[in-house]
């Protein structure tokens, strides 16, 4: 009897030996987008979340998901991760389509002042105007690192004086924060906090106890619960973190260790394990940490060295392989790393000079990094840099300064050059900028 019962239950889930594709979707706020399958099924979506496709995939077969047409009212750019693959006896639900626009909102962490500034984006100059209500209290203290989750609707910020994380709910119309629930406990001295691309964890890096906190995100409140096992242990002094654009590897810079830990992440359940041949080196003072949205290479900023690591990724296993010239070295100390969002250029601050900016190019065939042009001047001592989504607005937090430097991206040579009125004023000693 338990026999059968066993296999009218296989059966019931997988109906005429064909399996269903489906994944999560997030970012949405435009009309109209269409994705298919290669079974030529079209599905239209006007909400994010969980969704799947109609129809299914015998065992064996192949599936690709693609964008068939792209979201508009506003206009947006979707993009597909872990799209395409073989139907191995199970459903697949790990695909990931993720929307993104010119950003609307930007938003700082002052650490000294305790409260956090807020600005909506001038679409076209990239021009900072300061929100109603801003700057907004935090409710914890020494904010440090901020995040804002993929559909846009919540602001995570971790502060490293009261050991513990908060969170805000982002008006979608205003950008005007509110505060959600009490702050959640964090380890000791946290100073960095990510969300990963399907918008369901997030991950808080303990710089003084050398692990990492996880969290499960309520879809609908924002609210977090720890995770079971939580924290994980990692290297000593975590100061940055980063998630590859499938998703399934946490990727962490170990400051007194000069290292980088890669943890693969169980989509189930958000659980963390280190993978074979973790941590892998980088330099003295590894510091900041950038993967290219292809998800192809990393580059970390390694402060007390005065250089950049350079890594190609393998995809299937997370694992970082030098690339060749690696590390490059860069005169001063580097302090922040971002990626363009086209892959063709990564921007360190402090590099070159005290208090600038470098542009290196992008070798596509190796991931290995150019100096190009001259660096752009920024405020004083430049801790943090960040891009919009869209790629025309590259946004520096100058902590001695006291400002956000905003800088227009030259779409064929990705040369920096300040916006008008720049710099932007902030609170007391501005350590991160979060972009929604």
């Amino acid at each position: 009897m338990t026999v059968v019962t066993a296999a009218i239950a296989l059966v019931g889930c997988n109906i005429g030996n064909k399996y269903s594709v489906g994944g999560t979707l997030t970012g949405l706020t435009g009309q109209g987008l269409v994705l298919q399958d290669n079974s030529r099924h079209d599905l239209g979506l006007s909400s994010n979340g969980a969704f799947t496709f109609a129809g299914g995939i015998k065992n064996g077969n192949t599936y690709s998901v693609t964008v068939r047409t792209q979201p508009s009212n506003p206009s947006q750019t979707c993009t597909v991760r872990n799209g395409s693959g073989t139907i191995d006896k199970a459903n697949v639900t790990n695909v990931i389509v993720s929307c993104t626009r010119t950003g609307r909102f930007a938003y700082v962490a002052n650490q000294l002042s305790n409260n956090l500034s807020a600005y909506s984006i001038n679409s076209a100059t990239g021009f900072l105007t300061p929100l109603g209500g801003s700057p907004f209290a935090v409710s914890g203290t020494a904010p440090v690192s901020l995040a804002v989750d993929p559909n846009g609707r919540f602001l995570f910020v971790a502060n490293s004086g009261s050991n513990n994380v908060s969170v805000y709910s982002i008006d979608t119309s205003t950008g005007a924060l509110t505060a959600v629930g009490f702050p959640s406990p964090t380890g000791s001295g946290p100073d960095a906090v990510i969300v990963d691309p399907a918008d369901r964890y997030l991950y808080v890096a303990n710089f003084a106890s050398n692990s990492v906190s996880a969290y499960a995100i309520n879809s609908s409140t924002g609210v977090l619960t720890a995770l079971v096992n939580s924290p994980f242990t990692v290297g000593a002094e975590p100061a940055s973190l980063k998630i590859d654009p499938s998703g399934n590897f946490l990727y962490v810079t170990n400051f007194g260790d000069g290292n980088v830990a890669v943890l693969a992440i169980d989509s189930a359940t958000g659980s963390l394990s280190a993978i074979s041949g973790s941590p892998f080196n980088a330099g003295p003072g590894a510091l900041s940490i950038a993967v290219d949205a292809a998800g192809t290479f990393a580059y970390v900023a390694n402060e007390r060295a005065a250089s950049i690591s350079q890594y190609s990724i393998n995809a299937t296993t997370g694992g970082l392989t030098s690339i060749a010239g690696s590390p490059l070295t860069t005169g001063t100390s580097p302090e922040s790393l971002a990626v363009d969002p086209a892959g063709r250029y990564v921007y360190a601050t402090n590099v070159t000079a005290i208090n600038q900016v470098a542009t290196y190019s992008v070798t596509p065939s190796s991931g290995a990094l150019i100096l190009s042009g001259s660096p752009a001047a920024a405020g004083a001592l430049p801790v943090a840099i960040v891009l919009d989504p869209s790629g025309q607005f590259a946004y520096v937090a100058n902590d001695n300064s006291n400002d956000i430097s905003v800088y227009a991206v030259a779409g064929t040579t990705g040369v920096l050059t300040p916006v008008s009125l720049s710099p932007f004023g902030t609170g007391n000693q501005p350590r991160s900028i979060a972009i929604d």
